[in-house]
This record gives C-alpha cells, structure tokens and sequence, in this order.
C-alpha cells in the first residue's frame, strides 16, 4: 500500500524519507499576479513570500484537479492497486472533493480516501504515522484506527497580525473580520473537529498578547507540566515561532519536532505573520512503529 497526500498536510520529510515511506505529494497551487506556481515545484515559502511583499495583490489558491489525484493514482495501480488517500480537510479546501473524483477515473485501483478534518502539521501527524504502520505490516483497519485516535488526540490552534488574507479568502465572516481589522484585534483561532472547519476562540488586543494566548488555551486544555508532543510553524515569520515555542517550553514537557514554514498555500490564506501550534499527548504516539 502506498500514501498519497497534498501538501496542505505539511508532513515535513525530506524526498528520501517520502521514497522510504511511499508517500507522493500532490501540490496545491498559489496565484499572483497571474502566475500561478504548484507549491513545492515551482515556488517555495520564502520566495513566495517575497513577491507578496512587493505587490498590493491578494493571493488566490486553488486544490489540486482530480485529473491530478488520477494520474498518480494511475501510476502507482501499475505497481501496488492498493493506495491510501489522505487530504486536508474538506472543511477549508476542495482538494478532498478532487481526490474522490479523482479516484472514480482510476476504477484498477483500490483508494481508500482519509478526510484528516485538519491541515498542516497535525494533518502531516496522521500521515506520517500512517506511513510507518504499512511499512510495519499493520492490517488496513488498524492503520484506520491509528489515523482516527491521532486526529481525535491532536490540535492546532494560531494567531496573526492582519486580518485581510482571511477576509480575501473567505475563510471568516467578511464584516466580522472588519470589525476586528478596525480594532486591531488579534484572533485566536482553531480547527474543529467535526468538519474540519476555523474556529475563534479568542482575541486579544496585541500579537504577543495573542500568542500568550495560544500558551493560555493548551493550558486549559493540557496541566502544565504535561507530556506533549508539539510542532511550532509559522507562514513567513520566525520571530513569532521562536516567541510562542519558548513559552511552551516554559509551560509543558516537550516532545519537539522541527519549527519551520507551513504550506504557503495555506500561509496564502492567512498572511505572512501567522504563527500556529499542533500539539497532542506524547501518549497518543507510543504504538506507532
């Protein structure tokens, strides 16, 4: 069995790990100013960021076509039938749609699609550890499981600067986001997880008050001193990263994995100052192979 995913997961592995662990990624795509750039291949992070600096244009993304989901699955039913579909969630993103349509053009294939009801790393979470159990022979079913109890364990939450990539891609309430831009307000937002969908569950009036606030609602959910497992990304803006990583180090017992930058079409829809947490019990992770 073999892993197909998109890059809204952020699984952060290095193309020889993806070799080792079978998983193809399929990329999102970011337009601006009319050029459009498959994430990963053409454009990276911080190069995207760049041109976003110089222009006064908003971004537009788009999901991978199901003609994509159907070529590679094509490609890989030539070797191993059985492939394992895991996407973003279908909450924020059409991509999941695409992978279903995608699978009904390839009809020699055996696809079993996962809707993470999350994105980012937390996503990349239940992919990777999918990954490790096929390599370890597990039984489809209990690779399944695996999968649910990470996605029920695991949470990701973040805050931003500005409001206007969120209001652009119609992610929040148009004239809610307003209101907020005129205040200032820095919004505490999280995915839930029964569609997969944005949540506010906080503002504050400051970003590093915002991100005090990240720390805060953890807390509430998690004593300190807890056992977590925690990955700190960021869209262009490592000085927010490092700021919320040090206060969690001050407040739980951590299980790091590495800060970096999120999928920038994901980045494309909240704007380069976003930071974001995923975080779980280290519990959650100790049957993984």
């Amino acid at each position: 069995m073999q892993i197909v995913t998109d890059s809204g997961t952020d699984v952060g592995l290095s193309p020889k790990q993806l070799k080792e662990l079978h998983i193809h990624i399929i990329p999102l795509v970011v337009t601006l100013e009319g050029k459009s750039y498959k994430e990963g291949i053409d454009i990276q992070p911080k190069d995207f960021y760049k041109l976003l600096a110089a222009t006064d244009e908003l971004p537009v993304t788009s999901q991978p076509s199901a003609g994509d989901f159907a070529e590679v699955y094509k490609k890989l039913a030539k070797t191993d039938p059985d492939i394992l579909s895991i996407q973003m969630t279908s909450g924020l993103s059409g991509t999941f749609a695409s992978a279903q349509l995608g699978a009904e053009m390839v009809p020699q294939a055996k696809i079993t699609l996962v809707d993470t009801k999350t994105l980012s790393a937390a996503a990349g979470w239940q992919v990777k550890a999918a990954a490790r159990a096929i390599k370890a022979s597990w039984s489809k079913k209990k690779i399944l499981d695996l999968i649910k109890s990470i996605g029920a364990a695991s949470d990701s939450i973040y805050t931003l600067k500005e409001l206007k990539y969120l209001i652009h891609g119609g992610r929040i309430s148009h004239m809610k986001g307003l209101i907020a831009s005129l205040l200032s307000i820095k919004p505490l937002i999280g995915v839930e997880k029964v569609n997969g969908t944005y949540v506010q569950i906080g503002q504050m009036r400051t970003f590093k008050r915002a991100v005090q606030g990240l720390v805060d609602l953890i807390a509430k959910q998690h004593k300190p001193g807890s056992a977590l497992r925690v990955q700190v990304l960021h869209a262009y803006n490592p000085e927010g990263a490092a700021m919320l990583r040090e206060q969690l180090e001050q407040r739980f017992d951590c299980e790091w994995l590495p800060i970096g930058p999120m999928s920038l079409v994901l980045g494309a829809h909240t704007g380069p100052s976003m930071v974001g947490v995923a975080y779980a019990p280290q519990r959650a992770f100790v049957d993984i192979p």
